[in-house]
């Protein structure tokens, strides 16, 4: 099941055009602010050279290292929620402890289980681990987080279904996600399809840009009229 916004070929079509190209297609549209939308640089990817990830957000928020903790740790509802979304699926978690920077969310285990459920990816501000074991048994599948925390902890879920915040970038379920080597950007679904269109008019021009760099046609003055408007 796939978003009925959104078209199966629109998705491909975005898997193949990088990050940084989608969030300059979007600017064209003037939909919102160009300084929001986008994860800052804390969020790192963790398979650059793997194709951009597409998919639409599950949202949650965890908690992963109150000590004693026994709350439920409602993992169940995640993987109902994602089993249930429209796919591809990116799961967003954004963590609610008290101590972020020993936060552990995923491995090889947990992403395997989410790829075999149509997920494509996670973003997290909380750490991750077996980075080694999700390219091998999980191969293609994308994960964006803080970086490396060896144990799991406890995990609970706080929260399902609810607008999070991911190092800048705020996320609410269903939100379209495109992500890779570049960071993360959310795209509206209302421009979705006029988004690959703009994409590719953007990488037209940009190769005319970088053909009039290696040319003899080369100027200064060339240079600073493609560089852009003089204000």
């Amino acid at each position: 099941m796939t978003n009925p916004q959104i078209s199966a070929e629109t998705i491909e079509a975005l898997r193949r055009i990088d990050s940084a190209t989608v969030a300059n297609a979007i600017e064209h549209f003037e939909v919102r602010d160009p300084v929001s939308g986008y994860a800052s640089l804390e969020l790192r990817c963790q398979f650059p050279e793997a194709e951009p990830m597409v998919g639409f957000a599950v949202t949650a928020t965890q908690d992963t290292t109150s000590a004693g903790d026994d709350r439920p740790n409602r993992l169940h509802d995640v993987l109902d929620m994602v089993a249930a979304a429209p796919k591809p699926v990116v799961l967003a978690v954004q963590y609610t402890g008290g101590d972020r920077m020993r936060s552990c969310l995923a491995g090889d285990m947990f992403c395997s289980a989410l790829q075999k459920l149509g997920g494509v990816g996670i973003v997290t501000d909380l750490g991750s681990r077996d980075f080694q074991g999700i390219a091998l048994r999980a191969p293609g599948f994308q994960l964006f987080c803080a970086g490396a925390v060896v144990s799991h902890g406890y995990g609970a879920y706080t929260n399902t279904g609810t607008t999070i915040s991911i190092y800048g970038l705020t996320i609410q379920p269903g939100d379209l996600l495109h992500g890779d080597a570049n960071g993360v950007v959310s795209i509206p679904l209302s421009i979705a399809d006029e988004v690959v269109e703009q994409a590719l008019r953007v990488l037209e021009v940009e190769r005319s840009y970088f053909d009039f760099l290696a040319s003899d046609e080369y100027s200064y003055a060339g240079l600073k009229k493609r560089m852009g408007r003089e204000e």
